[in-house]
């Protein structure tokens, strides 16, 4: 039993206080509720705000509410095992933790926590650069399962974006995550309205919205304010947070060109993959050149808010490449049944980012492994009443996806010049 619960095939049942946690939480929309009363204004508006008018946001979950999935009785009579193959790595679920750009500011401590719950539950981890925990601690504290995400800083040569490379393959980082699709900053208005600005500064109303949820200022307290852990060797000793932020703002920008996907393709030995994905062409482009995975995702909605949804957007993508990358679905996920609904669509597997950071912000410490535990039971859940006696039946469902984009509809909107 206990080989078996380690490969995922069994999981124990929850006690104490995780089932407490269930019976209070069970969804994480619950997460949600409480991380807003919980939470700084400005924490909650950072982490739970798209582009414009949240548009975004909401067509990642009306389009995900849309996909419908007709069962097969008969063949499965208990919650079926969760466990994948990821870049030939055997995970317990096909769920991960997407990477989450300054993660503190939303919960101080945020990588910490959610290494430690990635790492137990044994489920992909990707580490964004942005993020309060240096690559190297972060393959401490999930060894087993750490990817991580870089931006595009090209100055010198892209001397710091090949360094952070090398750092973490030495380290033994999984996979390597190219983040494609923010050539630059767009505005949050639910950011601005709450006090946050672009390069960012401790004002003292941001204080004050602080010092109203004692929550978050322990939390503070404990792991001191939010770092870039990972970029402090290329900063000058001691720099303060205005200069980390002018630092980013120097260093950091722009959308990784074909070019410079080639040299990191050349450089990183072992899996990369793209982040940002919506177009079968760039999808297939990016197969053909060695890119071994791509996370088809809208950024959450946080960028712009006209983009297809990430679900729409993946039967096409999954068309255009075939069995030649391994797809990661992004931007929506709220359950184990969008889980469902993703590898059913395409998806070889399904990643979160912003419930994650609910997840802190209602529950600290103990957020994100209650919340993998909703996803991973959820999903189980979902497979078991729909028939499928592992995860690769999720693909062999028929479904209705009302929203899908063809390739005719990509082939009507074609946009000029070379990325056409």
């Amino acid at each position: 039993m206990e080989e078996a619960a380690r490969r995922g095939d069994v999981r124990a049942p929850l006690s104490g206080a995780a089932l407490d946690l269930m019976r209070r939480f069970p969804t994480a929309f619950d997460l949600r509720a409480r991380a807003k009363r919980r939470m700084p204004r400005f924490a909650f508006e950072y982490m739970d705000g798209g582009a414009g008018a949240d548009g975004g946001v909401k067509r990642n979950w009306d389009a995900l509410d849309a996909v419908e999935l007709a069962p097969r009785y008969g063949r499965v009579v208990a919650p079926p095992p969760a466990d994948c193959t990821l870049f030939g790595r055997a995970y317990a679920a096909p769920l991960g933790v997407s990477p989450i750009g300054g993660p503190g500011t939303a919960f101080p401590g945020a990588e910490f926590h959610l290494a430690q719950a990635a790492q137990a539950a044994r489920v992909p981890y990707a580490l964004g650069v942005l993020s309060g925990v240096a690559v190297e601690r972060a393959a401490e504290l999930a060894p087993d399962v750490l990817w991580f995400q870089l931006y595009r800083f090209a100055n010198d040569g892209h001397r710091i974006g090949l360094d952070l490379a090398r750092r973490a393959q030495v380290a033994g980082v999984q996979a390597l995550v190219l983040t494609i699709d923010t050539p630059i900053r767009t505005i949050r208005p639910r950011e601005v309205k709450a006090g946050i600005v672009n390069p960012f500064k401790l004002t003292m109303r941001l204080r004050l919205d602080a010092i109203s949820s004692p929550w978050w200022s322990a939390a503070l307290l404990r792991h001191g304010m939010p770092r870039f852990a990972s970029l402090t060797p290329y900063m000058k000793p001691g720099a303060s947070l205005a200069e980390a932020a002018a630092f980013i703002k120097r260093e950091q920008g722009g959308a990784f060109t074909w070019d410079e996907i080639a040299r990191y393709r050349d450089v990183w030995k072992g899996p990369l993959v793209l982040k940002g994905a919506l177009h079968p062409a760039d999808a297939q482009r990016a197969v053909a050149m060695g890119v071994d995975g791509l996370f088809v995702t809208n950024h959450g909605g946080r960028q712009i808010d006209a983009l297809p949804a990430a679900i729409d957007a993946l039967p096409a993508i999954r068309a255009a490449v075939g069995s030649r990358a391994t797809l990661i679905f992004d931007s929506g996920m709220r359950s184990g049944v969008d889980a469902a609904r993703a590898i059913a669509c395409g998806a070889d597997a399904a990643f979160a980012g912003k419930s994650f950071l609910w997840s802190l912000g209602a529950l600290g410490a103990a957020g994100p492994a209650h919340l993998l535990n909703i996803y991973m039971d959820d999903l189980r859940a979902a497979m078991g009443q729909t028939g499928c006696a592992s995860v690769a039946d999720l693909r062999l469902l028929a479904r209705r996806h009302p929203g899908a984009w063809t390739q005719a509809d990509y082939e009507a909107r074609n946009a000029p010049g070379e990325i056409a």
